[in-house]
């Protein structure tokens, strides 16, 4: 991640419980509605539509290991 995204995230995790629970709600209000947490039956389609595009063309997937290297995790 970038260094602006450590500060704040650094900076949000200093906070209070009570308070970061209430950045939690602000920023997920300033979401458009359909970015939130999927259902149950809508994590299970989305499961078995990734394992259908894998079972058709194993070749398409990444690499854990190239997929933290992109995100800077590693």
């Amino acid at each position: 991640m970038n260094d602006r995204y450590e500060s704040i995230l650094k900076a949000a995790l200093a906070l209070p419980e009570a308070e970061r629970v209430f950045l939690i709600d602000e920023l997920m209000d300033s979401l458009p509605p359909d970015t939130g947490p999927l259902s149950d039956e809508e994590m299970l389609a989305e499961l078995e539509r990734r394992h259908a595009e894998y079972e058709k063309d194993p070749s398409s997937t990444i690499p854990w290991e190239e997929v933290k290297r992109s995100l800077g995790w590693d």
